[in-house]
Order: C-alpha cells, then structure tokens, then sequence
C-alpha cells in the first residue's frame, strides 16, 4: 500500500480562473493557507511537487523544515486549458458559456480549445501514481499539486462517475489523504 497525502497550492497571484500551465507564484494568502494545512507535518518519506512555481516553493520550503526529500515531478502539473488559460469562468460565460457549460457537465467529452483532453490529462496523472507506487510502496508520501490533479484522484478514490469530475470541490492550501493498493484501487481515508 502506498499514503497519498494530496496537498493543494494556496492562492496565486494573478487570482482564480484556469490557471493550467501559466506558473503564478502564490500569495502571502497562499503561502499562509499552505502553512496552516501542514502545521504539524507528518513523517513524510519524501515531498513530491509539481514543478509549478505554485506548487515547488512551497514544497522546497516545507522539505527542507522538514528534511525530507523532494521531488519535482513534471506529470503532476495541472490540466492545460489551452485558449482558456489566464481566464475565468465568469468572462467566459459571456462569450463561451455554452462551450463552458459542456466543459462543465462533462470534461471528457469536450476539451477547451486547444487544451490537454482529459483522457490524456488522465493517463498522465494516473500513470505519475502508479509509477510512484511501483517505486514507493510502503511509504508516506506527501504530493503538492494541483485542484485538476486533487480532483482526478479524489474522484476515483470516491467512486464516482467520469462526467463527475468537476463537480469534486478542492480548495486552495485543501489537503486530503488517499491510499493505493496494490490492485490499483485508490481509497480516501480521514487525515
């Protein structure tokens, strides 16, 4: 079995939106909201982070406090959105609403133009876990990351269907405890 503790970045920035691929630094907001989600840090095998500014500062601060260590792993990066990259949902509505509300109801069956499918989004982030677990069963693992990413692995660990994806809530600096069998199963257990 292998421990997931999954760890969303805190506030950026450049604010809300579909932030994907663009590497905002978090906020004295979001470093304070990463702080309070890992006050009494775990024994943690080792770190690993996005390599989005984001996520990695964070993550190389909390690992050298710690003395744990990290790892930047490319295949933790959040979903790209393509042409909808740097925008919110709410400028989005007055010119894309129906493309949004597809995106909304279901991400695998429309992709924002010019973005990352999901099914491939998927595939990477899946295949990031399992090489994790190939490498690290047995361990306690802490993995700083993105809300897209959160929202993949907590939904399957909770069940649910495809099209549900993004109706998982994931807040900044949120963090949540999964565990990987060696069957590939993925349970969510209380941290």
């Amino acid at each position: 079995m292998l421990t997931l503790d999954l760890l969303r970045h805190g506030e950026t920035e450049r604010g809300g939106g579909f932030r994907g691929s663009l590497d905002d630094l978090l906020t004295p907001i979001g470093w304070q909201q990463m702080r309070e989600a890992t006050l009494e840090p775990e024994l943690w095998d080792a770190i690993i982070s996005s390599p989005l500014r984001r996520c990695a500062d964070f993550a190389f601060a909390l690992a050298q406090q710690c003395r744990s260590p990290l790892v930047l792993l490319e295949d933790l990066r959040e979903l790209h959105f393509g042409d909808w990259e740097g925008r919110h949902a709410s400028e989005l509505m007055v010119e894309h609403a129906e493309d949004l509300g597809r995106f909304w109801s279901d991400p695998y069956q429309f992709c924002p133009p010019g973005g990352e499918k999901m099914e491939l989004f998927e595939r990477r982030v899946l295949g990031a876990i399992d090489e994790l677990y190939q490498r690290r069963a047995g361990e306690h693992l802490l993995l700083v990351t993105h809300g897209g990413v959160m929202r993949l692995l907590a939904a399957r660990a909770r069940g649910l269907a495809r099209e549900g994806l993004l109706q998982v809530e994931v807040g900044h600096g949120q963090r949540l405890r999964l565990q990987l069998k060696e069957s590939g199963e993925l349970h969510e257990c209380p941290c």
